[in-house]
């Protein structure tokens, strides 16, 4: 993605991984995707080099739909001016899709990160049209949940946008299964046991197993309450059963 190749503090900013946006356009009957590795040879590509090298000798489309503020070339020195001037040389059309609305509002992968990052889940489910989801890698933790009565699932969530810190209602599901359980997680810091590493940990209703080194879908259901620091082990234990079973009655 060029905005976190050009910023190397922007860690997490993704709304969904590579695999999540291939399934997701499979589903609309696409007949083929392709995917190009943003790197420093690629971004030193000049705008008029894109559209005559590799829109028009290889890509060779019909059409091309783009937003109005759309950019590319090194430097960001090309726009769709440009790519309206090329139309007759190289046989395309540009389409400019109108922004979808709601409330007044364009829905946009920004809207949709500060929806998530406010804790507003269900306005960033609403504009998905379906629900937020993480997928991830379960590791060996400290089995700090374990200890305390409520064994969790740990993720390192990679590259996502960090959902605002706190206690969420979630589904998941395992590699490669349809079947989804559903369970309560923590997504932050861990601020009772001093963390330091954002971690997402699920603790999933009715199920016992080794998860170790599988692959969890995550779907966020439903904000419960933003992350904090418990006094001792016991307060935690206390909110947790709270939680549990609003996660419970959450549909």
């Amino acid at each position: 993605m060029p905005k976190m190749y050009f910023n190397n503090n922007m860690k997490n900013f993704r709304i969904s991984n590579w695999q999540q946006k291939i399934n997701n356009l499979s589903k609309l009957n696409v007949d083929f995707i392709i995917t190009k590795k943003f790197d420093k040879i690629f971004s030193k590509t000049k705008s008029k080099t894109f559209i005559s090298e590799i829109i028009g000798k290889k890509l060779k489309p019909k059409f091309i739909f783009v937003s109005n503020n759309f950019k590319f070339g090194n430097k960001r020195e090309g726009n769709v001016g440009e790519l309206i001037k090329n139309e007759i040389n190289y046989n395309y059309r540009i389409v400019k899709p109108q922004p979808l609305l709601i409330k007044k509002k364009v829905i946009s992968s920004s809207l949709i990160r500060k929806y998530l990052q406010n804790g507003k889940l269900n306005d960033a489910n609403k504009l998905l049209k379906k629900n937020w989801s993480v997928v991830g890698k379960v590791q060996k933790g400290k089995q700090l949940g374990k200890k305390i009565g409520f064994p969790t699932a740990n993720i390192d969530i990679k590259d996502y946008i960090l959902a605002k810190p706190g206690v969420y209602a979630v589904k998941a599901k395992i590699q490669k299964s349809s079947n989804y359980i559903k369970g309560i997680a923590n997504l932050g810091y861990r601020p009772t046991f001093n963390g330091k590493k954002i971690l997402l940990e699920v603790h999933l209703f009715n199920f016992s197993g080794n998860l170790y080194n599988k692959y969890l879908t995550v779907e966020f259901l439903k904000f419960i309450r933003k992350e904090k620091k418990f006094k001792n082990v016991d307060q935690l234990k206390k909110r947790i059963k709270i939680d549990l079973l609003i996660a419970k009655k959450t549909k």
